[in-house]
Protein backbone atom coordinates (compact mmCIF):
# COMPACT_ATOMS: atom_id res chain seq x y z
CA UNK A 1 0.00 0.00 0.00
CA UNK A 2 1.18 3.50 -0.80
CA UNK A 3 2.39 5.18 2.44
CA UNK A 4 0.87 8.50 1.38
CA UNK A 5 -2.58 6.93 1.24
CA UNK A 6 -2.13 5.21 4.59
CA UNK A 7 -1.06 8.44 6.27
CA UNK A 8 -3.88 10.35 4.56
CA UNK A 9 -6.32 7.83 6.07
CA UNK A 10 -4.69 8.36 9.47
CA UNK A 11 -5.06 12.14 9.05
CA UNK A 12 -8.77 11.66 8.25
CA UNK A 13 -9.07 9.64 11.49
CA UNK A 14 -7.35 12.44 13.43
CA UNK A 15 -9.58 15.13 11.92
CA UNK A 16 -12.73 13.20 12.87
CA UNK A 17 -11.36 12.58 16.36
CA UNK A 18 -10.81 16.34 16.76
CA UNK A 19 -14.30 17.05 15.43
CA UNK A 20 -15.72 14.50 17.87
CA UNK A 21 -13.86 16.04 20.78
CA UNK A 22 -15.05 19.50 19.74
CA UNK A 23 -18.61 18.20 19.59
CA UNK A 24 -18.12 16.71 23.07
CA UNK A 25 -17.24 20.17 24.37
CA UNK A 26 -20.31 21.62 22.65
CA UNK A 27 -22.54 18.81 24.00
CA UNK A 28 -22.22 20.29 27.51
CA UNK A 29 -22.17 17.00 29.45
CA UNK A 30 -24.47 15.29 26.92
CA UNK A 31 -27.29 17.77 27.54
CA UNK A 32 -27.44 18.93 23.90
CA UNK A 33 -28.66 16.27 21.48
CA UNK A 34 -27.16 17.41 18.16
CA UNK A 35 -23.58 17.86 19.41
CA UNK A 36 -23.86 14.55 21.30
CA UNK A 37 -24.93 12.73 18.14
CA UNK A 38 -22.22 14.49 16.14
CA UNK A 39 -19.67 13.33 18.71
CA UNK A 40 -20.76 9.70 18.42
CA UNK A 41 -20.73 9.77 14.62
CA UNK A 42 -17.35 11.52 14.45
CA UNK A 43 -15.74 9.08 16.89
CA UNK A 44 -17.15 6.11 14.97
CA UNK A 45 -15.69 7.46 11.73
CA UNK A 46 -12.40 8.25 13.45
CA UNK A 47 -12.02 4.75 14.87
CA UNK A 48 -12.97 3.17 11.55
CA UNK A 49 -10.20 5.05 9.74
CA UNK A 50 -7.72 4.50 12.58
CA UNK A 51 -8.38 0.76 12.49
CA UNK A 52 -7.84 0.72 8.72
CA UNK A 53 -4.50 2.48 9.07
CA UNK A 54 -3.39 -0.11 11.64
CA UNK A 55 -3.11 -2.66 8.82
CA UNK A 56 -0.01 -0.81 7.65
CA UNK A 57 1.29 1.28 10.56
CA UNK A 58 2.33 -0.33 13.86
CA UNK A 59 -0.18 0.44 16.62
CA UNK A 60 2.33 2.32 18.80
CA UNK A 61 3.41 4.57 15.96
CA UNK A 62 -0.16 5.15 14.73
CA UNK A 63 -1.33 5.98 18.25
CA UNK A 64 1.60 8.33 18.84
CA UNK A 65 0.74 10.23 15.65
CA UNK A 66 -3.01 10.08 16.40
CA UNK A 67 -2.68 11.36 19.94
CA UNK A 68 0.11 13.84 19.27
CA UNK A 69 -1.51 15.59 16.33
CA UNK A 70 -4.91 15.27 17.98
CA UNK A 71 -3.63 17.10 21.07
CA UNK A 72 -2.13 19.88 18.98
CA UNK A 73 -5.22 20.29 16.79
CA UNK A 74 -7.73 20.19 19.65
CA UNK A 75 -5.61 22.75 21.53
CA UNK A 76 -5.85 25.05 18.51
CA UNK A 77 -9.62 24.45 18.28
CA UNK A 78 -9.91 25.20 21.99
CA UNK A 79 -8.01 28.44 21.52
CA UNK A 80 -9.74 29.69 18.36
CA UNK A 81 -13.25 28.26 18.79
CA UNK A 82 -13.79 27.96 22.54
CA UNK A 83 -11.64 30.88 23.71
CA UNK A 84 -9.35 28.76 25.87
CA UNK A 85 -5.94 30.20 26.67
CA UNK A 86 -2.55 28.64 25.92
CA UNK A 87 0.27 29.88 28.13
CA UNK A 88 3.97 29.69 27.16
CA UNK A 89 4.43 26.33 28.91
CA UNK A 90 1.50 24.87 26.97
CA UNK A 91 2.91 26.19 23.70
CA UNK A 92 6.32 24.74 24.53
CA UNK A 93 4.77 21.37 25.32
CA UNK A 94 2.78 21.40 22.09
CA UNK A 95 6.02 22.17 20.25
CA UNK A 96 7.64 19.14 21.87
CA UNK A 97 4.71 16.97 20.77
CA UNK A 98 5.08 18.20 17.19
CA UNK A 99 8.82 17.53 17.36
CA UNK A 100 8.16 14.00 18.61
CA UNK A 101 5.76 13.25 15.76
CA UNK A 102 8.29 14.60 13.27
CA UNK A 103 11.11 12.49 14.74
CA UNK A 104 8.91 9.38 14.51
CA UNK A 105 8.04 10.01 10.89
CA UNK A 106 11.36 11.31 9.60
CA UNK A 107 13.90 9.14 11.43
CA UNK A 108 12.21 5.97 12.68
CA UNK A 109 12.39 2.87 10.52
CA UNK A 110 9.35 1.36 12.28
CA UNK A 111 6.71 3.79 11.03
CA UNK A 112 5.47 1.67 8.11
CA UNK A 113 5.27 -2.06 7.53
Amino acid sequence: MNPAIVYAVLVVAIVFEVLGTSAMQAAQHFTRLVPTLAMVVCYAIAFFFLSWSLRYVPVGIAYAIWSGLGIVLISLVGYFVFGQKLDPAALFGLGLIIAGVLVLNLFSKSTFH
